[in-house]
């Protein structure tokens, strides 16, 4: 399984251990609110109940494997990665980073998610639709203004967003002090687009054209300067896993 691993700890007080019930749970609910759907929504995804959902995110739910599998399509999410047991416990699962998908085509942001799990990367996808709202998630201002400003690992950005464009976006970002190292990869309708150009002399990584398809993400990813099997250095082993 191919993970962004963000090894920096904080200091906390110890938990009891959940269980693998509330595990799963909180790997369904991250997930959802990743893909920005409600609990109805995902429950009609998954052919279930609203409030068979809301049980299942509060680990009150033994499910069968059919439900694991309903729950792992409609998430578009390999099953492994739904239950943090199986991906090295609990603490592994919370400690991979987040991929920001800004991206205003609700079809084409669904496309790009499918991708990337066809691509068996695990880690949790928060998709925006907007340029505003980005910068709000990644500054914290406006709505996310009593948040403390995210810090993704990849950012996927469209060039063609509304209220802001992807290009003062990515100005933006690069910056910001603390978002700056931030590898962002350009979302393109066109490679005659001309702000391909302007987009590599501010910083971006590279470019995918659109429709995102594991084809495109496959090829695109092994000529980018970071791995999609990139981890970050771990302060145990002094290096990459």
């Amino acid at each position: 399984m191919l993970r962004l691993i963000d090894v920096a700890k904080k200091n906390q007080p110890s938990k009891k251990r959940p269980t693998l019930e509330s595990d799963f749970g909180a790997a369904v609910r991250a997930r959802r609110h990743g893909l920005g759907l409600t609990q109805e929504e995902l429950a009609w995804r998954a052919d279930m109940h609203r409030t068979y959902i809301a049980d299942i995110e509060r680990g009150g739910r033994n499910l069968t494997l059919r439900s694991i599998a309903a729950l792992a399509e409609a998430l578009q999410i390999p099953i492994a990665a739904l239950v943090p047991m199986m991906e090295g416990g609990a603490d592994a699962a919370s400690n991979l980073v987040e991929i920001l998908l800004i991206e205003d085509s609700r079809e084409d942001a669904e496309l790009a998610v499918r991708s990337l799990s066809r691509a068996k990367v695990s880690n949790p996808i928060r998709v925006v639709h907007d340029g505003a709202e980005a910068l709000d998630f990644l500054l914290g201002t406006g709505a996310y203004a009593n948040e403390t400003p995210a810090l993704p690992g990849l950012i996927l950005l469209d060039l063609q967003l509304p209220t802001i464009s992807g290009l003062e976006v990515l100005r933006r970002i690069k910056m910001e002090k603390r978002t700056k190292e931030i590898p962002v990869v350009v979302l393109t309708s066109s490679l005659r687009d001309h702000n391909i150009i302007e987009c590599g002399r501010l910083g971006a990584e590279n470019y995918i054209v659109k429709p995102v398809n594991f084809g495109s993400l496959g090829t695109e990813a092994a000529r980018m300067n970071f791995r999609w099997t990139l981890q970050r250095p771990d302060k145990a082993s002094g290096g990459i896993a």
